[in-house]
């Protein structure tokens, strides 16, 4: 399973990195906005900045909402670097997008997916990625690993090549359960990726040996 971190802080991308576990990255304005990345300029060299640090892919998504806006803007992304995935909600033009890119060999990851079919329809025109939201799922009350579980299933039965990007993850917990179900990539904030880390048994074990090397070596 492939591990990207959901943010567009750099220093975050870096320590990520330098764990030896980051695959890509991925990126929406509301992260871009968060740090305080703001100007189209900006944000393609912002863009370009993290594609420095990592090896493989990074997600960047269109604002554009309409056909032409979307092939604009996604046009201008995939050319700032070969790293780049095109990032499309799942909307009627963004389907219609996606089909485009895909017919000219650009990348894209298909997001806002909240249900089967409408990962079912992105994988149809040829998405590289699909993003079901699971956090946001949970938030209303539906069971949001079960999406990713149906989704895995129905592309496995066909053999679509489209990958599934679990992404809203908000724990460990998460993850290993996006695991479990066979998800292709996880994306998450790097504190729950750092959590994975963490056992009490670990720190005690590792405090017992430390001991021990102290006291005879004292």
């Amino acid at each position: 399973m492939k591990f990207f971190i959901d943010t567009a802080n750099l220093e975050e991308i870096k320590e990520a990195h330098a764990l030896g576990i980051l695959d890509g990255v991925t990126t929406n304005p509301s992260l871009m906005a968060r740090e305080g990345i703001s100007g189209e300029e900006n944000v393609l060299n912002h863009y370009k900045a993290i594609c420095e640090i990592v090896d493989g892919d990074v997600s960047a998504e269109v604002i554009a909402t309409d056909f032409e806006g979307i092939i604009k803007e996604g046009e201008a992304l995939a050319a700032l670097d070969s790293k780049i995935v095109v990032k499309v909600p799942i909307i009627k033009e963004g389907l219609k997008a996606i089909r485009y890119f895909s017919d000219k060999g650009i990348r894209t990851n298909c997001t806002l997916i909240f249900s089967a079919g409408q990962a079912l329809l992105a994988a149809k025109a040829g998405a590289t990625y699909v993003s079901p939201f699971v956090g946001r799922l949970d938030d209303i009350g539906t069971e949001g690993l079960g999406l990713i579980e149906q989704i895995v299933g129905i592309f496995g039965n066909y053999g679509f090549s489209t990958e599934v990007l679990a992404a809203s993850l908000r724990s460990p917990k998460h993850i290993l359960e996006c695991a479990e179900v066979g998800a292709d990539v996880i994306t998450a904030p790097l504190k729950p990726i750092e959590a994975l880390l963490n056992h009490p048994l670990t720190d005690k074990g590792l405090a017992a040996f430390l001991a021990d090397h102290q006291r005879v070596n004292s």
